[in-house]
């Protein structure tokens, strides 16, 4: 079963082929193809299809047949007809102690224990890191990925930018202590709109620094909108409204990209996987890294400290004995409230969600027996479309259908909680979201280059240096090329910094 539903489900993927590369179909393949939709409620994908050009008949083949119509009317009736939640008791805990750390109140020794295997295991080229880049600047009033933007530090870097120099500087930490060149593979996947400009934009920047060989540019799946009804909703007479399928996609995407081939070539036994939107992130952390390889767990998770009871953030937590992740909404005001026994000054559930984890190589050779158990999520959405009766484009004002999608942690509670880790680390330190526009005032690219000159300035006064602000001017902007974690910034010690600042050099 799982096998064969993987295989429907594998055909989710649809990559954008320029039109004119396309195999033009045969008319008894179109007919069987048609058939098939027809059979399962949705022939009205080919209302149009006497109207359509020959390159747009075989655009609509072709996307088409990434889908199984069954498939689809299976998704989208669980999705519409939700099945009612068996009704009792939520028992809600924080995770054992046994499963948890804090770089807040760790003891620095094992903290230090942790880095030295972590940035053993990068020297031994066994980490890899995933990064999740499938989202557009929309929100931001930026039409490029969200990868690309530039959030306004003295430098001018891009996100993508800061990402990969963090890399090249943990390669040359790694080479340090092994003497070897490391290199540390990054894997970057897109949504179908993104994925063009994303590879322009590392193909102009001369892969910031990395060898191009192992910077793998990847594309996640995609599903069909589907009307409040359950029928396949069409963009154009030659084209159904696809969505990309969430950052849950991305486990079969690692399969159907070959992705997960490629690891298994190059020996991989650690991968971490992030969000593009996080300037702070510490990607390939040898510290997360070396943690989870101690704990030898499947999945760990990094969290923050929950800034207060009403923070609407999701919490990890165990939900009737499983780890998972819990949404604010979820939680009654009395949970969201209660205090740490052992440490009565915190909240009880505090480990707030930056969808930053960790998963070993073992774990993703399962992925097949699985990934088709993952839940489709509904999110409600106004979708352009063509009306099925007329073939005219119209714009809805209100809500007309739902983009399924999957949630990256929907995998937590299949995995067992002696497999499952999280570790708290600093908010200031590796956690600054880039979700509104500039002005917000919060998760924006004003907070976002604050958090960055802020930790800098931190950084540069423990290492003896003197910054000094005037007026409005803060902050010093520290190159990754530099330092990765605020180590080897001893040539500052007693030198006078003006602020702003950018540190790219040691001079």
């Amino acid at each position: 079963m799982a096998a064969a539903a993987i295989k429907e489900t594998v055909s989710n993927l649809f990559h954008s082929q320029p039109e004119n590369t396309l195999r033009e179909p045969s008319s008894e393949e179109f007919q069987q193809l048609r058939q098939k939709y027809t059979d399962a409620g949705q022939g009205h994908v080919f209302a149009f299809v006497d109207e359509l050009k020959s390159t747009e008949k075989t655009q609509l083949f072709h996307q088409l047949s990434n889908f199984d119509p069954n498939r689809i009317n299976e998704l989208a009736d669980k999705a519409l007809n939700p099945p009612k939640t068996q009704e009792g008791p939520t028992s809600l805990e924080p995770l054992p102690d046994v499963a948890t750390a804090s770089i807040l109140d760790s003891d620095p020794s094992d903290i230090q224990r942790w880095y030295d295997e972590g940035l053993q295991l990068v020297a031994g080229n066994k980490v890899a890191v995933v990064l999740m880049a499938g989202g557009q600047g929309t929100r931001l009033g930026s039409a490029a990925p969200k990868g690309c933007f530039d959030i306004g530090l003295p430098s001018h870097k891009s996100l993508f930018q800061i990402q990969a120099e963090r890399i090249v500087k943990l390669q040359l930490l790694a080479k340090k202590v092994s003497g070897k060149e490391a290199a540390i593979p990054w894997y970057v996947m897109t949504s179908g709109p993104t994925r063009k400009p994303t590879e322009e934009f590392f193909q102009q920047h001369n892969y910031f620094g990395l060898d191009k060989s192992n910077v793998v540019i990847f594309e996640q799946g995609v599903l069909p909108c589907i009307s409040n009804e359950g029928k396949i909703l069409m963009e154009s007479k030659s084209k159904a409204a696809v969505a990309p399928d969430g950052n849950g996609g991305i486990y079969l995407a690692l399969l159907t990209s070959g992705v997960r081939e490629d690891m298994r070539k190059r020996g991989i036994e650690h991968i971490h996987t992030y969000c593009v939107d996080n300037c702070l992130v510490k990607v390939a952390d040898p510290v997360f890294i070396g943690f989870a390889a101690f704990k030898n767990v499947d999945i760990a998770t990094k969290v923050v400290r929950k800034r207060n009871a009403t923070e609407s953030v999701g919490l990890i937590l165990q939900k009737n004995g499983k780890p998972d992740v819990v949404e604010y909404s979820e939680i009654d005001q009395e949970t969201a409230e209660a205090k740490d026994p052992k440490q009565p000054d915190v909240l009880k559930f505090r480990a707030a969600n930056i969808v930053n984890h960790y998963y070993s190589f073992r774990f993703f050779e399962s992925i097949e027996t699985w990934s088709h158990k993952l839940p489709h999520h509904v999110a409600r959405k106004k979708i352009p479309c063509i009306k099925p009766e007329t073939g005219e484009f119209y714009k809805p004002e209100k809500p007309n259908g739902v983009k399924l999608e999957q949630f990256v942690f929907d995998v937590f509670p299949m995995t067992p909680l002696e497999k499952f880790a999280c570790i708290e680390v600093r908010r200031e330190d590796e956690f600054s979201p880039l979700k509104n526009a500039r002005g917000t005032g919060e998760d924006d690219p004003d907070t976002s280059k604050a958090d960055i000159m802020n930790q800098g300035q931190r950084w540069i006064d423990k290492a003896g240096g003197v910054v000094v602000t005037e007026g409005e001017a803060v902050g010093v902007e520290v190159s990754p090329l530099i330092s990765y974690g605020g180590e080897g910034l001893e040539f500052l010690k007693g030198r006078e910094i003006k602020a702003p600042a950018v540190i790219e050099k040691e001079e």
